[in-house]
């Protein structure tokens, strides 16, 4: 005879949800493999209700479409309508039937974080113009697969879509400098980090959207901000970059309010929590800070406090140090190394670092690169008539830098 094979509905919506063994299931319910085994039999036993709540919630389908006979004939339960909705509207999506949503297997989760991977790594030498569009793309599939994923398949890809909208954000503030829509993709990032319950992607990007406050002088935005990112770091396990990451953007917005003593103390506390380490792995979407971003961060705020001599010294070694694929870093330490100078009174020397910023801009656009080479222009306005300054100018406002500036 053959063997009977049991409730296929449930092992199949089990495995598609990234359950892929039975104990894995009974885990994440809280509940014996038994009881997994039994309810994967011929005649699986109703579940109690608040199990019954847990495991439709998790694999997003009603007791029926999972392979369960309701006593009686009772009406049928809409946790998976419940779930469903309650995701879409959490991405800004318009509620989709459920009866048309087809679930998601595991491999959905691995490709859709392949692509997230990818523009990850393409940050750093694809134009921001072209990338850009690439990644609302990306973020617009996922949150059309997230209502039709279950489990940890659709955690997997609110984590993917979190850091998807994250780098969007990004590159509409730091590349683009269009802050208000910023502002806007990061709180769709901070809804799917949410979706993910990833509180170190939240933390970091509640410490993006403090930047925005912060380059405006609102201090008590800003300050604000990055109370609400320490804390959900603390839910961690945070690693010691990303500790000092927070201490670096809080800096950054505390020279930017004026308040540069502040922002020496808190480089000098990073410094410190990086060179202890916390034991914890740096998550791997934490690719735009090191110790050598940290020192970039800290030779900007010398500069801004007036200490010239240790700011020419901090990034000089930062340019050195930077590595080739590091084009945007450059720009902006080629641009403080400029102002460096030319608040020293040598304008040859300023006009000729910030030269090399417009080549390298050139060759990657970054667009905060290009606000440090302006802020050194504007330094240079008692000079514009010397020849090095008309040089720069020349370079300024030759026609590719300025098609490029106002394109962006």
């Amino acid at each position: 005879m053959a063997r009977p094979a049991g409730n296929t509905r449930l092992k199949a919506a089990r495995v598609a949800a990234g359950y892929h063994s039975q104990q894995a299931l009974a885990d994440a319910l809280g509940v014996g493999v038994r009881q997994v085994r039994r309810w994967e039999s011929d005649a699986p036993p109703m579940p109690q209700p608040e199990v019954a709540q847990r495991l439709t919630r998790l694999l997003a389908q009603d007791l029926e479409s999972l392979g369960f006979t309701r006593p009686g004939g009772a009406a049928p339960d809409h946790a998976r309508r419940t779930v469903l909705a309650a995701t879409a509207t959490a991405v800004g999506l318009a509620a989709v039937p459920t009866q048309s949503v087809a679930m998601q297997p595991a491999s959905a989760a691995e490709d859709y974080e392949a692509v997230t991977r990818s523009h990850r790594r393409l940050y750093w030498s694809v134009a921001p113009a072209t990338l850009h569009p690439a990644a609302l793309a990306h973020a617009t599939l996922g949150c059309e697969l997230l209502p039709e994923a279950a489990g940890q398949t659709r955690q997997r890809i609110a984590t993917a879509l979190a850091e998807t909208w994250l780098l969007a954000g990004r590159i509409e503030f730091f590349d683009l400098r269009d802050a208000d829509r910023a502002q806007q993709t990061l709180l769709r990032a901070l809804q799917a980090a949410g979706e993910a319950d990833d509180p170190l992607l939240g933390s970091a990007v509640l410490a993006h959207t403090a930047f925005i406050p912060g380059w405006a002088g609102d201090r008590d935005a800003a300050v604000e901000r990055m109370v609400a990112a320490r804390t959900y770091a603390r839910r961690g396990p945070a690693s010691a970059e990303l500790l000092a990451w927070l201490d670096a953007v809080e800096a950054e917005c505390e020279t930017r309010c004026g308040n540069t003593r502040t922002a020496l103390h808190l480089i000098g506390h990073a410094e410190t929590v990086l060179g202890s380490g916390s034991g914890h792995e740096s998550p791997p979407w934490l690719d735009w800070f090191s110790a050598v971003r940290l020192a970039a961060f800290k030779g900007n705020t010398q500069l801004k406090a007036g200490h010239l001599p240790q700011a020419r010294t901090t990034l000089l070694d930062v340019l050195d140090a930077l590595g080739p694929a590091e084009e945007k870093q450059t720009t902006v330490v080629l641009g403080d190394l400029a102002a460096v100078e030319a608040a020293a009174g040598d304008r040859e020397a300023a006009c000729g670092y910030a030269v090399r910023a417009l080549d390298q801009l050139e060759r990657t656009w970054y667009a905060t690169g290009m606000d440090r080479v302006r802020e050194v222009r504007r330094a240079l306005a008692p000079h514009q008539h010397e020849s090095c300054v008309r040089e720069l100018d020349d370079r300024l406002y030759g026609w590719s830098t300025t098609v490029s500036a106002l394109a962006r």
